[in-house]
């Protein structure tokens, strides 16, 4: 018999940036930049579903919402039957931009479901959370800074998702440029050729290779390490206005690239530049400058203390 907790559990997911330039399909950063799903189990009554913020006049009301879906996969992949739950999401993170939010979404819905059973983390640990919402997600690079936070390589191996977190130096920080139209994430990836050139393969292994030191301990060679011959200029057709910006920054010497699939365009900097930087938002796009989120999914349980912790 399965054992529901008492009380909604409430679980906050941070954004995310896959890619980094060249670390495709690989490499992630999460942003403090936070969704937040309550959830409560319901006796005897159908689910509800409440949206605030971000997709509050568009996003279905009903089981098609990503994150019931991510629920309900979460409950079969256990062995358990789907129960009615109401879910309050309160959404920040833009959609369609590159940062994350189907992930988070994902992300939030399966932690949610684990968190509404009693030993829950006995019947899915933190490995199989990761390889399920990377199933669902179709890619683990921006589900693994999602659960794990901080930078990431993620991968496959023996079938399954696997992701690392990496050392970040503290000195890294980060504006987003965010434009005010998406770019869905099938029409980016749609773009991309179904082989390159063994050059530029070779090109983008050495600068994920340089990028992974250059987060950890160089952030003086992120120009050098975050350029990209694999993705970000066959998504151009897309978002010409995201590719035009990434490279006048770079031209003037700041590490901008896009963001995921785009069509933000993200910059690691420094604290000490990071409000110069963020001052070069073009016109009619906003900026975000979220610190980097250490901690990743943070779950809480109703009888738990506010203070924000992971699961």
């Amino acid at each position: 018999m399965t054992t529901f907790v008492t009380g909604p559990v409430t679980v906050s997911v941070p954004a995310t940036s896959a890619n980094l330039g060249p670390g495709y399909d690989s490499f992630g950063l999460a942003l403090d930049h936070r969704d937040t799903v309550t959830a409560t189990v319901l006796e005897g009554r159908a689910s509800e579903i409440v949206v605030r913020g971000v997709g509050e006049a568009s996003l279905p009301l009903d089981e098609r919402h990503l994150v019931h879906r991510a629920v309900r996969s979460a409950f079969e992949r256990m062995g358990l039957p789907v129960p009615a739950v109401r879910l309050e999401c309160d959404n920040v993170i833009p959609h369609a931009r590159g940062l994350g939010s189907s992930s988070a979404a994902i992300v939030a819905g399966v932690c949610t479901a684990r968190a509404l059973v009693a030993g829950g983390s006995l019947l899915m640990d933190d490995d199989a959370v990761l390889d399920l919402a990377a199933e669902l997600e179709g890619h683990p690079d921006n589900v693994a800074p999602a659960l794990l936070g901080g930078f990431t390589v993620a991968y496959r191996d023996g079938g399954h998702s696997r992701a690392v977190q990496v050392d970040l130096d503290p000195r890294v920080e980060v504006v987003a440029f965010v434009p005010a139209d998406g770019v869905e994430t099938s029409v980016a990836r749609g773009l991309l050729p179904s082989a390159v050139p063994h050059g530029a393969a070779a090109a983008n292994a050495g600068r994920a290779a340089l990028l992974v030191a250059a987060l950890g301990r160089h952030p003086e060679l992120l120009l050098a390490a975050t350029e990209d011959r694999l993705h970000q200029d066959y998504r151009e057709p897309a978002m010409p206005e995201s590719l035009r910006l990434v490279r006048e920054l770079r031209g003037d010497g700041i590490p901008a690239v896009v963001s995921g699939a785009g069509p933000t365009v993200l910059v690691l900097t420094s604290a000490a530049e990071q409000a110069s930087v963020a001052r070069r938002v073009p016109a009619g796009w906003s900026v975000l400058t979220p610190p980097v989120d250490r901690d990743g999914v943070r779950v809480r349980h109703a009888a738990e203390a506010p203070d924000p912790g992971r699961e």
